[in-house]
Parts: C-alpha cells; structure tokens; sequence
C-alpha cells in the first residue's frame, strides 16, 4: 500500500495540511504548526492522539470530527 500525498482541506476558513500517517492515522498542521494527530474510530467517529503517549483520547471533540469528515471525504 503506497503512502497517499499531504493535502489541505479547509474548515470555517482554517486551513489544515494533512499528513497521512498510516491507515487511517493522520498528522494535523494548523498554520503552518504541527496541531494534532487524529485516527478514525468508527464511520463517523474520529479521535485525537496524546501528543505524550500516541494513544486515542476518548472524548466528543468537534474540531477532530470535522477534520476527520474533511479528511474522510478526500480520501474516500
């Protein structure tokens, strides 16, 4: 499986570069600023990394299911 090539998806007017990492792991820059990694849990769930431990921090977060519908919806 080839690694897919950055791209930029746009939220509210923010622009985020998107990094895929591995399958369905991805590194989020925000400004030009490593901002977050996500990882899709379900369909239409995603979850954020801890920047310390990599591990999914459960929890209801807006920001990283629109990223993560944004990135869904490039990719396929």
């Amino acid at each position: 499986m080839e690694l897919q090539e950055p791209f930029d998806i746009e939220i509210n007017s923010i622009i985020y570069s998107v990094f895929p990492d591995e399958k369905d792991a991805y590194t989020i820059f925000k400004e030009g600023k490593e901002y977050l990694q996500v990882i899709k849990d379900t369909e239409t769930s995603w979850l954020k990394l801890s920047p310390e431990t990599g591990l999914p921090l459960f929890g209801m977060d807006e920001e990283v299911n629109a990223i993560g519908q944004e990135i869904q919806r490039v990719v396929g």
